[in-house]
């Protein structure tokens, strides 16, 4: 790593090169791109185009930014050609003045670890580092850290060859709206250029760069589009590149608004639980265009669970379907798993669900202890004392001194208080309405084989208090967990 504090001072350009340097003001100014004397961050590969943002940020063309610092990201992918990179960059790097690191990451075993292509499991690995740097840049400075910029050095080709990518691979308008100006620190203040004239600017300052081979190897999509389709749409239309890139504009302006009211309604309309549960109100979700609704579902679930950035439209297009379903289920990538619970639409990671209560006794008086479920409290209580809840109620004791506290078994029934005939507990906690993956933590006192209570819905018949009462026991359910 070199670190030197050579100031470099502004270059001057011949009056031939002024457009690049012109546009990459006009641009970064049009859209506020660089803070007064904050921190910048240069991602530089050795590529010509990164090259000359680097020349163009170190001759402080951008306007007075504050410290100026490159990270360069050794992929180990290419051999000795990454190593040459690396030491092409830390080389233009001294000259110019500029503080650099260089980071050794192994990105193809990351990509596999992790289920990546290549392409995005290096863009990840970059902007981590990058993020981590420029916090230190501030910090450094004393600075706030939301000053601070990551100057990226895409250009217009770029922006064109992702639309086409994405538009031959397919995509919604998110995807369609291919790279932004800027998305939080990230900056790039070239994407107006245009390659051609990043490399004449290179050339009349007689500045060297690097190639990679991989560029030209048409086996690989980018590429393809960069030496085969693009050639062929500037046939048809010598300025396809900035027509595609006026209809990338008007398409990116669309989506943001559409996504800034999608964060509004997931916001209104999902609730992200203290258990770390995405819980949708259906009867709100409902009332969305389905457009928006997958706009929504989507922002929701992103929010709450950043890996869901991967599920497809697929995915996606399944939950919407699933607001309107009163059964649903589905197992969704990354062990997440969605299913319907009476109003609501639950999103959730595997291994969330409450664990099987494991049978107890409870002495009467006493208490049994039922870990994350609480506690059921067993109390004497006068006969004029019965008044209750459905957490809590109040029995006809008899002689007894124990009874047994479990959870529902196949086939349980009992007769609930006030009715005339038994039924399944299954069907009691149905009607009321409770969640299927909550009843294994739902408390059921037993005396014997004879249900006494399902604790939280309905006590039995069986044990209600009469005038032949002689001891009244109170059992309260003390749900610990939900506090």
């Amino acid at each position: 790593m070199a670190a030197v504090a050579t100031v470099v001072t502004t270059l001057r350009y011949p009056e031939s090169m002024d457009t690049l340097v012109s546009t990459a003001c006009a641009t970064s100014d049009r859209l506020g791109m660089m803070p007064f004397d904050a921190p910048v961050l240069a991602l530089v590969s050795g590529g010509a185009d990164s090259v000359c943002l680097l020349r163009v940020l170190a001759a402080g063309e951008l306007g007075p930014t504050g410290p100026l610092s490159v990270l360069h990201v050794n992929h180990q992918l290419r051999g000795d050609d990454a190593d040459a990179d690396a030491g092409f960059v830390r080389d233009l790097c001294d000259s110019l003045g500029v503080e650099v690191t260089i980071v050794r990451f192994d990105v193809g075993q990351y990509a596999a670890d992790s289920g990546l292509n290549l392409e995005d499991a290096g863009r990840r690995v970059r902007y981590r580092f990058a993020e981590e740097a420029l916090d230190a840049a501030c910090s450094a400075a004393r600075m706030h850290p939301e000053r601070g910029r990551i100057a990226v050095a895409h250009t217009r080709d770029d922006r064109v060859e992702t639309f086409l990518m994405r538009a031959i691979t397919g995509s919604g308008a998110g995807g369609l709206s291919s790279i932004p100006y800027a998305r939080g620190r990230i900056v790039r203040p070239m994407l107006d250029c245009d390659r051609a004239a990043v490399r004449a600017h290179l050339e009349a300052l007689g500045q060297p760069w690097r190639e990679d081979a991989s560029n030209s190897d048409v086996t690989r999509l980018r590429a393809l589009v960069r030496s085969r389709i693009v050639p062929v749409a500037e046939q048809v239309n010598p300025a396809f590149r900035e027509a595609l890139s006026r209809s990338i504009d008007l398409l990116a302006g669309d989506d943001a608004l559409l996504s800034r009211l999608a964060s509004d309604f997931s916001r209104d309309f999902a609730v992200l639980t203290p258990e770390g549960r995405l819980e949708f109100d259906r009867s709100f979700m409902v009332t969305l265009d389905p457009a928006m609704a997958r706009r929504t579902v989507r922002s929701a679930l992103i929010g709450a669970f950043p890996e869901a950035s991967r599920l497809d439209a697929s995915h996606v297009e399944a939950l919407v379907t699933g607001l309107s379903a009163d059964s649903f289920a589905r197992d969704l990538p990354d062990g997440l798993r969605a299913e319907t619970e009476y109003g609501k639409l639950v999103v959730s990671r595997a291994g969330t669900e409450p664990p099987v209560l494991a049978p107890c006794l409870l002495p009467l008086p006493g208490n049994a202890a039922l870990g994350s479920a609480g506690s059921i409290v067993a109390e004497s209580v006068g006969l004029a004392d019965i008044a209750g809840d459905a957490d809590s109620v109040t029995i006809d004791a008899g002689d007894m001194r124990t009874l047994v506290v479990d959870t529902a078994r196949p086939g349980d029934r009992m007769r609930p208080l006030g009715m005339s005939g038994s039924r399944k507990l299954s069907d009691i906690l149905t009607d009321a309405k409770v969640p299927r993956r909550l009843r294994p933590a739902v408390p059921v006192v037993r005396d014997g084989e004879r249900v006494v209570w399902l604790a939280g819905v309905r006590m039995s018949n069986e044990y209600r208090v009469g005038p032949k009462t002689e001891r009244a026991i109170r059992l309260t359910w003390e749900r610990e967990a939900d506090e």
